[in-house]
């Protein structure tokens, strides 16, 4: 067997074994890359080749864009913010059939649109509506089942740190996919609110309408989320308008972060420890997926495995539509078993250059690549919203399940227009004159 070989016997057999007994995924990426470099080039070379690749994976100045939009989620997710973002979305959708289920998903939007943080979304809006929706007469798996499949949306809708995982595998500007994440974040959002709509008709306590707001009350609830809106304008205006790069804003938005839950009097020295604590653990799962899928990603490379896939799935078939199919089938089977993140990191250098050589603009394919894993954080048995919507909402994880198979039907049609139509995702970026075909 060739060295080539050999390190892809090894690598995919370990990276399927160890995934398969529920080795932590940073472990099941990172041990078989040592061990296949191991194997073709010797034990000492091999530390050192992945020591390398890890530190200059991760030693990206880009990347230091996500401890800081994380830490901006969890600011917010503490200072208030949540709680106002909610009272508008109730203005905005509080007269619709199911209007508190309604308000979910809007929320979650408008959270998601602030802060990119999809976990931290499915647990304030869970813990803040949940248990008013269980007092109106909403089922709380029905209850939990809105507000996972509403959460991901702030995967797409800018900020997102997925989006900007997916623009150091790329080389595709992070700009570009932020204005781009607006189209199939709306159709996520809006496949959300139609399932609801039906539902209303259908689930008993769903149907009731909101109290009328009044008008006076109206405005003044909107204006209260203003300053929390705000930071959109900011945060993706100034880096449109070129005023300061990605990391720059994200350092922007932990400053105003701050700032408004030192206003709002919820954010103090006292619980700030907690919460830079957490947005720490997280930012080091992230971080640590990253290096060790840059050493993966040599492996990859030097096994030629990228190519062999691309060579069998252009043999396998002629059409562009069924090649599409199958890589998106692929990553909806990859999922549901790991998280986006590291997902991306290792489908992106495998796929990217089939969509590429299909005509797929790499912007467009990034969100296709994003809404179709998205689909896994609320897909068992890995699904991490899912399971954090369903204790949030004090419910066992099955019934949720059950719940969210229409959500699962519309998404999946989402996901088919995301694919198949892509004015959906390159309008504003054609508009703006950000995209290659603009160029």
């Amino acid at each position: 067997m060739d060295p080539a070989t050999l390190a892809g016997v090894i690598l995919i057999a370990g990276v399927v074994v160890l995934i398969g007994v529920g080795a932590p995924i940073a472990i099941a990426i990172g041990l078989p890359s040592i061990v296949a470099l191991a194997a073709v080039v010797g034990t000492e070379q091999a530390v050192f080749v992945a020591s390398q690749r890890m530190f200059t994976g991760a030693s990206s100045f880009t990347l230091l864009a996500i401890p800081f939009f994380v830490l901006a989620g969890s600011l917010m997710n503490t200072g208030g913010i949540a709680e106002r973002l909610i009272d508008a979305a109730k203005v905005l959708v509080g007269r619709m059939p199911g209007s508190l289920a309604q308000t979910n998903v809007v929320a979650n939007a408008l959270f998601g649109s602030v802060s990119g943080a999809a976990v931290a979304s499915a647990a304030a809006m869970g813990s803040t509506l949940g248990p008013r929706m269980k007092r109106e007469g909403y089922d709380p798996s029905v209850s939990a089942a809105v507000n996972a499949a509403s959460a991901p949306a702030g995967m797409m809708i800018p900020p997102s740190n997925t989006l900007i995982v997916y623009s150091l595998v790329s080389s595709t500007s992070v700009a570009t996919l932020f204005v781009a994440g607006y189209g199939p974040g709306i159709v996520w959002v809006l496949a959300c609110l139609v399932v609801v709509a039906i539902l209303s008709r259908t689930r008993p306590g769903m149907s009731a309408r909101g109290e009328k707001v009044p008008f006076g009350l109206a405005i003044t609830t909107l204006l209260k989320a203003v300053p929390a809106i705000l930071m959109i304008v900011i945060v993706i205006g100034g880096l449109l308008a070129g005023f300061f790069t990605a990391t720059e804003s994200a350092v922007i938005a932990v400053a105003y972060s701050f700032i408004l839950g030192l206003i709002y009097r919820q954010l103090t020295l006292k619980n700030l420890p907690t919460v830079i604590a957490g947005a720490a653990r997280t930012t080091a799962v992230v971080m640590l997926l990253v290096a060790v899928s840059s050493a993966l990603s040599w492996v990859l490379s030097y096994a030629m495995i990228p190519q062999s896939i691309s060579s069998a799935l252009l043999g396998l078939a002629d059409s562009k539509t069924v090649i599409l199919l199958l890589m998106m089938l692929i990553l909806l089977i990859v999922g549901a078993f790991m998280d986006p993140t590291p997902a991306i990191l290792i489908f992106t250098p495998i796929f990217l250059p089939i969509a590429m050589e299909l005509g797929v603009d790499p912007i467009h394919f990034g969100l296709m690549i994003t809404f179709n894993l998205s689909l896994g954080t609320i897909t068992p048995p890995v699904g991490n919203i899912l399971f954090i919507a369903a204790k949030v909402g004090g419910v066992r994880v099955e019934p949720v399940i059950r719940q969210m198979l229409p959500f699962f039907a519309a998404l999946l049609i989402g996901l088919l227009l995301v694919v198949f139509v892509p004015q959906i995702t390159m309008l504003l970026p054609d508009l703006l004159g950000m995209s290659s075909a603009a160029e």
